[in-house]
């Protein structure tokens, strides 16, 4: 019988021999891949302190490629790409450094913007992208293969005049206090976004056109998605709210004087204290509109039940 065990047992060891060099070479080929990634996030990292553009480029696009392959490092990317925002477009304590919209991001910062829309959030695991009190004045458009991930970004005290916003996903984000004069937010989602004493002075966030799908003929409005988002005295002077949807949003003490609020939706709304000077308000939805103690005067389209 032992005889005749023999080659069975060999064969195990053999299996046990065999599995014990895979889980060695195994764990060698894992710590030669961390091995490279810290020696990769070294190099990004040295590059972003150069004075050459160029340099600093590559160092930007480096790390996005870190937050690719490297799950663990996600996070760690996300906070230095943040940070380097912060640091290279810092907002004087005055809260702007000029009074004109033209200027644009500096192409590095622009860059960092553009790799951190299009991460993806869910390997975020509780980092915040946090661009507050950074100046991203005239902002360009964001291209990304998929959806412009800005949701829950605090964007607190931001200068973003001028900004172009469009399309992108602004769910849950804190702009609180941030300047968004004439920036575009047509089609951006917005649903519950915290912009209370925001400067949205002649922003495009609405202008009422819709785009159709050619396949099936469907019609799709180009407003943000603005349900549920807190306004609380935030200057909306001559905004293009038109068609935006508005349910249940909080705009107390909000300045809408001369806002085009055309067949907007702000059922549900608080619009208590808000100034609505000369606001047009022309086939909006008021069912359970919040009105009390507002400014009306010049209003167009509101009827006499709500005044």
């Amino acid at each position: 019988m032992a005889a005749v065990s023999l080659p069975g047992l060999a064969a195990l060891a053999a299996l046990l021999f065999t599995w014990m060099q895979v889980g060695q070479a195994s764990k060698e080929l894992q710590i030669s891949e961390e091995g490279q990634i810290t020696n990769r996030f070294t190099a990004a990292i040295n590059n972003l302190g150069s004075a050459s553009l160029d340099v600093r480029l590559g160092g930007i696009y480096a790390l996005e490629r870190i937050m690719q392959d490297s799950f663990r490092d996600h996070p760690t990317v996300v906070s230095v790409l943040s940070a380097y925002a912060r640091e290279h477009a810092r907002l004087p304590a005055s809260g702007t450094k000029a009074t004109s919209t033209e200027q644009l991001p500096l192409t590095d910062i622009q860059a960092v913007v553009n790799v951190l829309a299009r991460r993806p959030p869910g390997r975020d695991r509780g980092t915040v992208v946090d661009l507050s009190r950074t100046d991203l004045r005239g902002l360009k458009a964001m291209y990304t293969d998929g959806d412009i991930n800005l949701r829950e970004v605090l964007f607190t005290g931001a200068d973003l005049r001028d900004a172009d916003l469009s399309s992108a996903d602004l769910r849950k984000a804190s702009l609180d206090g941030a300047n968004l004069t004439e920036a575009t937010l047509s089609h951006a989602n917005l649903r519950g976004a915290y912009l209370p004493k925001a400067i949205l002075t002649d922003a495009d966030l609405c202008s009422g056109e819709t785009l159709m799908d050619p396949e099936t003929g469907q019609t799709d409005s180009l407003c943000p998605d603005l349900t549920g988002v807190v306004l609380d005295e935030a200057i909306l002077t001559n905004a293009i709210l038109a068609q935006a949807k508005l349910t249940g949003s909080s705009l107390e003490n909000a300045d809408l004087s001369g806002a085009d609020l055309t067949g907007a939706d702000l059922t549900d709304a608080d619009l208590t204290g808000a100034d609505l000077t000369k606001a047009n308000l022309t086939d909006a939805h008021l069912t359970g509109v919040a009105l009390e103690g507002a400014k009306l005067d010049g209003v167009r389209g509101l009827p006499a039940s709500k005044r």
